[in-house]
C-alpha cells in the first residue's frame, strides 16, 4: 500500500495574526497507523519542506500516544521536516491519497488546483480518497463525471458547531459543513469531538481530531479489501 499524505503549506489564521497551520494528532495518528500496517507513506504539500504545525494542537492537552511517539522518533520527525513538493507527485504512483486537517487546508489546498487535479485522478481512477476535520475543505472544487464529488455522497467533517466551540466561525473562509452541504453531500455528525468517520464507496471522511486513527484504519481495511496488500 503507497499512501500519498498530503498537508497544509499555510500558516496565517485569517486576519487574527495568530498561527495555524496542520493538526498534529491528525497527522501523527494516520501516519504511524499506515506505518504498523506495512504501508509506504509519502507525505507532501503545495510548498515542500517544513510544513507549519498549528500551536494549538501542540499543547499539553493536545498529546496523544501517538503525538508522544512522533516527538520520540527522529525518523518521523524527519519525513515531516523534509515534506516532498506536491507539484511533483503523480496519482499513478499511489494507491491512495489522505488530507489531515488543521485550519490551514482551508487556505491553501482547498483552493490548489495541483491538489485538486489529484484528487480528482485518484477519484476517477478508483483510489481511495480520505480527509479529516477541516480537510473536507480540499473537495469543494473536485469533480467526477460533471458533477462534485460529494454530490449524494455520505459525507463528515468538522461542523458548525465544533468551529462555533473554538471561536473561529467568523475567521475561516466557509464552514466546512456549509460547504460540503452546499454541494450536494449528505453531512453526518455525531456529538461534537466524537470519533466519526463515513466510508462512501472510495470516499473517506472524518469530524474531527479524534477521527484521525479511525480513518487512516479505515483507509487500510479499504485498501484490502480492493486487494491492494502492504
Amino acid at each position: 500500500m503507497k499512501i500519498l499524505m498530503v498537508v497544509t503549506s499555510h500558516d496565517k489564521l485569517g486576519n487574527t495574526g495568530k498561527k495555524t497551520g496542520f493538526w498534529l494528532e491528525e497527522f501523527c495518528a494516520p501516519y504511524f497507523t499506515f506505518l504498523d500496517a506495512g504501508c509506504l507513506v509519502t507525505v507532501a504539500s503545495p510548498k515542500g519542506g517544513t510544513p507549519p504545525l498549528d500551536p494549538i494542537s501542540d499543547t499539553p492537552e493536545g498529546q496523544t500516544d501517538l503525538t508522544r511517539r512522533f516527538k520520540d522518533d527522529p525518523k518521523a520527525q524527519a519525513v515531516l521536516a523534509n515534506t516532498a513538493k506536491l507539484s511533483d507527485m503523480k496519482a499513478q504512483d499511489f494507491d491512495a491519497i489522505f488530507y489531515p486537517g488543521g485550519h490551514g487546508p482551508m487556505w491553501d489546498l482547498a483552493e490548489d488546483p495541483i491538489s485538486n487535479k489529484l484528487i480528482e485522478t485518484f477519484y476517477s481512477a478508483g483510489k481511495p480518497v480520505a480527509a479529516i476535520c477541516h480537510a473536507p475543505a480540499v473537495l469543494r472544487h473536485a469533480m467526477f463525471n460533471g458533477e462534485p464529488i460529494v454530490k449524494g455522497k455520505r459525507v463528515a467533517g468538522f461542523t458548525n458547531s465544533e468551529e462555533e466551540a473554538v471561536h473561529l466561525t467568523k475567521v475561516v473562509p466557509f464552514l466546512v459543513e456549509d460547504e460540503l452541504k452546499r454541494l450536494g453531500g449528505h453531512f453526518e455528525k455525531v456529538a461534537d469531538w466524537q470519533s466519526f468517520v463515513i466510508v462512501d464507496g472510495h470516499l473517506i471522511t472524518g469530524q474531527n481530531p479524534a477521527s484521525s486513527r479511525a480513518a487512516a484504519e479505515a483507509l487500510v481495511k479499504l485498501l484490502s479489501s480492493m486487494g491492494v496488500h502492504a
